[in-house]
């Protein structure tokens, strides 16, 4: 595997060299010898305020190119109409099928434009570039699942050199929202709900996509999102208020991004849609400004949520009319606009608001000069092209697929496995496979919508061999067919069970329940999925429920009655085939959490790092979660012993060293994630029972032991205290480590002086 990837990097490095390169050095702005801040200002300098506001605007790829659906098929004049003498900014939603496209559109703007600024190509690639034949992972949640972080960043290296070689320096990601409510369509996108994990993860992806440098010919410009604290809108509704002070935000939700700046780097940043305690994420000067730039030194630019910007004139009511819009939210910080307004009304608003007054030609010239900095940062003035027979060598390998299929195997969580059911093995020679979604090839949400993964049924039926016979039924049909005929799927169901020797039910959401824009009012399984787990379970015959879902379901029902859950999500390209390999015991599934699973939506939210006071109490129902975060089971068990927590006392800049023997007492070889948790005994404001500060994989044997390190610095003790410092607190710590954050096998504790 280390080869093949060598062997790209080289291709890579040729194709890099290879670019062709534009018109020799005639203004200090083309010298790249000269730092970027120089170039930066001499080029604004010699700009009219015409060729400053193109470079704010957003082009649609229909408007440059000609259009096959969601991929642009070949060049278009309407290029010329559109770039005219004086360039643009960027173009969204091109796709381009080869990088013929996009250099043709990149020639016009570098030879045929006053002053040659080239055109940022942005795209999407949460989990793959989403143009048509990518590499395509499984969805952050899942990839969250794998607590891998150099499982992230192979993915992140993948999806960079495949944007890259089709032109493409920018991707519209990671999602590093906290999604603390549930019912929330995008929880998918996200690294789950806690903020160490998350920030890992999104470090991990940040470091995967820009690589060495951005300018390589392998990386392109990573754009963590929606700054900021999106994940818990009112009632789980996208683009809904958000109610929060300065301390929760600062101490979870930004802490997020902050490490995505500060360690990954990361260059861009998408402002969210909705309003922080009463202001639009896009007109926050404390957010964009303040926060991003002051204190976290962030060098990149800031790009508008699509259509965020007009949100603050048509939905917030802040702003009375374009100029106004636009000239609160440069302002405050932002950069560029993502089909907010046309590019006439864009043109004319902020020439108004210059002229009004609304608007200094400073803040202009800051927001043009985060943009083209950008440009500088990614070389595109010094190699504009790229080499066109470089997706051919390095697009959707096989050493790709092979990372694609990893991820996935560790993407799968075991929530159940009463009377070890699973895997199934020699003894079990049929097996019902029940429901519609075992026959899905969806690859999860801002995935190419014609790519197509691995139906789980086609891989079972593939991998079980000739000893194990697979009968398919879907139990009920996802389209509006009479009572009659849903009685009879559902009959033929029940039959092919009675008559097989174990059950295998995929149950979850259908792609009209989940994804952007489909947030959902209760979390349950569907009336139809509901009806027909109930009547299997009546059968008396073994099932396995396998969950396809992007965001946690309250299956009361499944958990109680139903012996064995997989958690798969969506997997993406290979997620079929790792989930039969997990079912026939080819692979041992090592998964975790990460998200908590509630009971009803009357608990949420519910996530494991609460306050000591929100304690879940009703009368009605149990207080605790259905699955807790960090939670995952295995074929073989794990058990814990000497604990050492050393030394006892720091100082606050001091680092305490925690070690823990782990031992695979089973009879498998498997994977354990162990987790290191603490809790500030006393401190000066609230803080949460128990919050993750450490994990790691570890890979034994049976009857193998091996000793587990974790090196806990006192950055990852300091709270936001009464005055708004982030300090350490001196006073005692309790360290927790164990199996899931419910699952705490050893206590110990250190002191800070």
């Amino acid at each position: 595997m280390k080869k093949k990837y060598a062997g790209a990097l080289a291709i890579l490095m040729m194709a890099f060299c290879s670019f062709e390169s534009p018109e020799p050095v005639k203004y200090p702005y083309q010298n790249a010898a000269l730092p970027v801040e120089k170039r930066v200002a001499d080029l604004l300098s010699r700009m009219t305020v015409a060729e400053k506001i193109k470079q704010l605007d957003m082009y649609s790829g229909h408007e440059v190119a000609n259009m096959k659906g969601h991929e642009s098929a070949s060049y278009s004049d309407s290029a010329r109409i559109a770039i005219g003498t004086e360039g643009i900014g960027s173009v969204h939603d091109l796709y381009p099928l080869t990088s013929d496209i996009s250099n043709q559109i990149q020639r016009y703007a570098v030879e045929h434009t006053r002053l040659g600024i080239p055109v940022l190509f942005i795209e999407e690639g949460l989990h793959g570039y989403s143009g048509l034949g990518s590499t395509t992972f499984p969805v952050p949640l899942a990839l969250a699942g794998a607590w891998d972080t150099t499982l992230v960043h192979q993915t992140g290296r993948i999806i960079a050199t495949e944007m890259r070689a089709h032109g493409v320096a920018m991707v519209l990601g990671p999602v590093l929202c906290l999604p603390r409510d549930p019912r929330w369509g995008r929880v998918e996108e996200t690294y789950g709900e806690d903020p160490y994990l998350a920030a890992a993860n999104g470090v991990a992806m940040v470091k995967g996509l820009q690589g060495n440098k951005v300018s390589d010919a392998d990386a392109v410009l990573a754009e963590p999102k929606h700054f900021a604290v999106h994940g818990i809108p009112e009632a789980g509704s996208n683009t809904a208020p958000v109610n929060m002070g300065e301390r929760e935000a600062r101490s979870s939700f930004l802490y997020v991004f902050e490490k995505a700046i500060k360690e990954g780097g990361a260059l861009g940043m998408m402002a969210a849609y909705s309003e922080l305690d009463g202001i639009p994420c896009v007109d926050n000067r404390w957010l964009l400004k303040d926060v991003l730039r002051k204190e976290w030194g962030f060098k990149g630019f800031v790009l508008s949520d699509l259509g965020a910007i007009k949100m603050s004139m048509v939905n917030h009511k802040v702003a009375a009319n374009t100029a106004d819009a636009m000239a609160q939210t440069l302002t405050a910080g932002l950069d560029m606009q993502f089909y907010d307004f046309s590019h006439t009304e864009l043109m004319s608003a902020i020439k108004k608001a210059l002229a009004t007054k609304q608007l200094s030609m400073a803040e202009l010239d800051r927001a043009v000069g985060d943009i083209l900095r950008v440009k500088f940062m990614l070389g595109l003035f010094e190699h504009p092209y790229v080499d066109e027979s470089l997706i051919k060598k390095v697009f959707h390998t096989e050493a790709s697929h092979a990372v694609a299929l990893k991820a996935a195997q560790e993407g799968i969580s075991l929530l159940k496995n009463d009377n070890a059911l699973l895997p199934l093995n020699a003894n079990v020679h049929s097996v019902a496979v029940i429901g519609p979604l075992a026959t899905s090839t969806y690859l999860g949400g801002y995935a190419n919508t014609d790519g197509k993964g691995v139906a789980m049924l086609d891989a079972l039926k593939q991998k079980a061999g000739s000893d194990m016979k697979i009968e398919y039924e879907a139990g009920y049909s996802t389209q509006n067919k009479s009572l009659d005929t849903q009685s009879e799927d559902l009959q033929k169901a029940i039959d092919l069970v009675n008559h097989s020797d174990v059950a295998v039910v995929v149950l979850g959401e259908d792609i009209n329940e989940v994804g952007e824009g489909k947030d959902r009012s209760n979390l349950d399984l569907n009336a139809r999925q509901t009806r027909l787990i109930e009547a299997l379970q009546k059968t008396g015959k073994p099932i396995a429920v396998v969950l396809f879902n992007g965001r946690p379901l309250c299956i009361n029902f499944v958990a109680k009655n139903i012996p064995a859950i997989v958690e798969s999500w969506f997997l993406g390209e290979a997620g079929g085939l790792a989930i039969a390999d997990v079912l026939l015991g080819k692979v041992n599934p090592s998964g975790k959490l990460p998200m908590t699973f509630p009971r009803s939506t009357g608990q949420i939210p519910y996530y494991y790092d609460h306050k000591p006071t929100s304690r879940h109490v009703y009368v009605d129902q149990d207080t605790s979660a259905l699955f807790p975060f960090g939670y995952g089971l295995s074929y073989t068990t794990f058990a814990y012993a000497d604990l050492t927590v050393s030394p006892g006392t720091i100082p606050v800049n001091g680092v305490v060293n925690v070690g823990v023997t782990v031992k695979n007492t089973g009879k498998v070889e498997g994977t354990e994630v162990v987790q290191l948790y603490i809790r500030d005994v006393i401190s000066s404001v609230t803080t949460p029972v128990k919050s993750l500060k450490g994990f790691r994989r570890i890979t034994l044997k049976p009857g193998e032991s091996g000793k587990v390190q974790f090196k806990l610095s006192t950055e990852e003790l300091k709270i936001w205290n009464r005055q708004m410092k982030h300090v350490v607190e001196p006073g005692e710590f309790k360290v927790m480590i164990g199996s899931s954050s419910e699952d705490i096998r050893l206590r110990g504790s250190f002191w800070v002086k």
